[in-house]
């Protein structure tokens, strides 16, 4: 029978041998799991190629650890390894620290999730839909359908304005009456057609008012929530229906008026932004 105590090679024993095996072994197991967790966790935040990827970075990290900690039973000076090792791996940590800092940005993005596949979003000067969120880069589709690769620190260092996490979406047009006109006629007339719209909240209610007294009329304001998902599409369409509802219901809407003075006189003319000319 062979002792623990027997000789292999060198200095190292059968014993070390079964330490080193174990060691590894669990070190192996212990990446299985967390393989198995990542997979479970992650599977509907990154496509499959890129999920296999980090499976694997993550499974040979910890087999690696696994192997450096047994190697204390062969009687290793790890030492003198740690020298070694420390300087190739600052070498390599400078040659290769946009990869890692990419790569650590992506799986952090991945934890928080600030972003994900199909949000509306904006980056520093890029905005548009996420398309995919791999481990070094996001791609963003533009509004003007460009695909646009941002390295993950960048995602990760920046402002995210994110438009479609919240499921409602509010935005405001200011309509200008004459002064002859009836304000409250005006304002029940648009709550009315706001009233009949599907995709205007009742909650947060619309809320208009009168907001300023100009010198070409009177300011309303309108405030309306809509849901995200048809944001724009709402708020393109509905100032021109306010537009035809004002028209229909006669209510006057002011034209701007540009100033010229011409020999001394000045006139008035229905124009917008102000022009004068020098007198004679």
């Amino acid at each position: 029978m062979i002792s623990p105590d027997t000789i292999i090679y060198g200095e190292v024993t059968v014993l070390d041998l079964i330490i080193f095996a174990v060691v590894v072994v669990l070190a192996v197991i212990v990446a299985k799991i967390i393989g198995i967790y990542l997979k479970r966790s992650l599977s509907d935040r990154l496509e499959k190629a890129e999920l296999d990827k980090l499976i694997k970075i993550v499974q040979l990290v910890i087999v690696l650890l696994g192997i450096w900690f047994a190697l204390p039973s062969f009687s290793f000076d790890v030492g003198q390894l740690l020298v070694v090792g420390g300087t190739i791996g600052l070498i390599v940590a400078f040659a290769s620290q946009k990869i890692v800092s990419n790569l650590g940005s992506g799986i952090f993005l991945l934890i928080e999730r600030p972003v994900k596949p199909g949000d509306t979003i904006k980056v520093g000067d890029a905005a548009g839909t996420v398309q995919q969120i791999h481990i070094l880069s996001t791609i963003i589709k533009t509004y003007e359908g460009i695909y646009v690769r941002i390295p993950n620190e960048r995602v990760f260092t920046s402002d995210i304005t994110n438009y479609v996490v919240n499921p409602a979406r509010r935005f405001e047009y200011t309509v200008t009456i004459g002064y002859d006109e009836d304000a409250r006629k005006t304002m029940d007339a648009i709550n009315a057609m706001l009233e009949d719209h599907p995709f205007v909240l009742k909650r947060p209610a619309p809320d208009l008012f009168v907001s300023d007294l100009g010198p070409a009329g009177v300011k309303l304001t309108l405030q309306l929530w809509t849901p995200t998902q048809v944001w724009w599409t709402v708020q393109s369409e509905l100032l021109g229906k306010i537009k035809l509802l004002l028209e229909r219901e006669g209510i006057e809407l002011p034209v701007p008026q540009r100033v010229v003075t011409l020999d001394r006189e000045t006139r008035i003319h229905p124009d917008e932004g102000e022009t004068r000319y020098a007198s004679r």
